[in-house]
């Protein structure tokens, strides 16, 4: 690991815990030292997440590492089963039980008669890449343990909002909004994001999932064997791209979007190409250029609707490892040394930057920046209502980007 000056990437562990926590009537229990649990939990709190009586720690002394001892973990299985009575206990490794080896997945699986609670185990513990490779485990995992039920209902599940992720409550409720309008369905649950053990338990009576990004597409593939639950995956940016989401549902659905809110995103697609003509002309003087910085899938989301307004998008950084991504686009970068990125964002003039606080703060005053990704330091998240994606992202992202316009006049 290269020398990190602002913040590190969060390991695989760390997604798989903020994760977990948004799962109601269940309990988390990490099998490490407590000052690792303390440490970790001030940056659940700045994601909204609520942890209280939620996240717990065995603890762990030189004896339990040198030996290999399991008691604590066995007796806190028990006490935390007797305490709160939680359906599901997720145990997890923490990066030190996951040095010496400890068979996780064991000790749950002979401790399983001895609670009432199901204990489901993972044994990451940091080591096996960044946080979207554990959020690619635990959406895998979560629907191979938990689901029962495949009575269908005229209800859609999401997979892939991760509470990691700027504007994921936004995001989640602008789909639910868009899917409302167009189809008449409402929301079953949401891997990620406020769902429970028993909605986890009954996602096969959905019709439709949607994933919103990469990681959710092997617990999609999970879903699709196990009840024959077809998906879309895609993360709708743009008037156009939403158009072309909700016509891809509806196939599958068998229905057609809502006419009038068909019509409504085809005006406002064309409208935006007066935005187009009007960067044509600025090009004159300044050419219109971008930098996306952020998750994969919104990378590529929103720099193919800024091309699309006439925005030369000259850097498309990731802001995670590529492992987890099938396939990806050449020109979106991971870049490992935190220098090489400073270098980059401090040589940019005159450019709309949609990046994080971090980014925006080594940046100079010429640029127009946009938050709209993780780490967000400098106040917090508070809206459950101003998405990135679909109909009403798209109208807050074209301000953002006409007010770019007029700093090149």
């Amino acid at each position: 690991m290269s020398l990190c000056r602002y913040l590190p990437v969060p390991s695989d562990r760390m997604g798989i815990i903020w994760s977990l926590l948004s799962v109601k009537d269940s309990i988390i229990l990490e099998y490490g030292p407590a000052g690792t649990t303390h440490f970790s939990m001030g940056f659940y709190g700045t994601l909204g997440v609520d942890w209280q009586q939620r996240l717990f720690t065995t603890h762990m002394n030189e004896d339990d590492v040198v030996m290999g001892d399991v008691t604590r973990l066995e007796e806190a299985i028990v006490e935390l089963d007797k305490s709160y009575e939680p359906k599901v206990i997720f145990v997890v490794a923490s990066s030190i039980s996951a040095v010496i080896g400890t068979d996780i997945k064991g000790v749950c699986n002979y401790m399983q008669k001895e609670v009432q609670a199901k204990l489901v185990a993972f044994e990451q513990g940091g080591f096996r890449g960044d946080y979207s490779i554990g959020l690619t485990e635990v959406y895998k995992l979560l629907v191979n343990n938990l689901p029962c039920k495949e009575q269908k209902k005229k209800m859609f599940n999401i997979i892939g909002a991760s509470m990691g992720s700027y504007r994921a409550a936004s995001d989640v409720w602008e789909l639910q909004n868009l899917m409302r309008e167009a189809f008449g369905y409402e929301m079953h649950t949401c891997l990620c994001h406020e769902t429970s053990v028993d909605e986890i338990a009954d996602i096969g009576t959905a019709e439709i999932n949607l994933v919103m990004r990469q990681e959710g597409l092997a617990a999609a593939e999970v879903l699709k064997n196990k009840f024959d639950m077809p998906f879309v995956f895609s993360a709708p940016y743009g008037y156009a791209a939403t158009l072309a989401w909700l016509e891809d549902v509806g196939k599958i659905l068998g229905q057609v979007p809502d006419v009038k809110m068909c019509a409504r995103l085809r005006l406002k697609a064309q409208n935006t190409a007066s935005l187009k003509m009007y960067a044509m002309m600025m090009g004159r003087k300044k050419t219109p250029q971008a930098a996306v910085i952020g998750e994969y899938d919104m990378v590529k989301g929103l720099s193919a609707f800024l091309r699309s307004v006439g925005i030369d998008v000259k850097y498309k950084l990731c802001s995670h490892s590529l492992k987890s991504i099938v396939e990806p686009e050449l020109d979106i970068q991971y870049i490992s040394v935190e220098k090489e990125k400073i270098d980059i964002l401090k040589k940019m003039q005159k450019t709309l930057i949609l990046a994080d606080d971090v980014s925006h703060r080594l940046c100079d005053s010429s640029n127009v920046v946009v938050r709209v990704s993780a780490p967000f330091i400098d106040g917090a998240q508070i809206a459950t209502h101003l998405p990135l994606l679909g109909e009403k992202g798209t109208d807050f992202l074209l301000e953002s980007i006409e007010a770019y316009y007029q700093t090149l006049a």
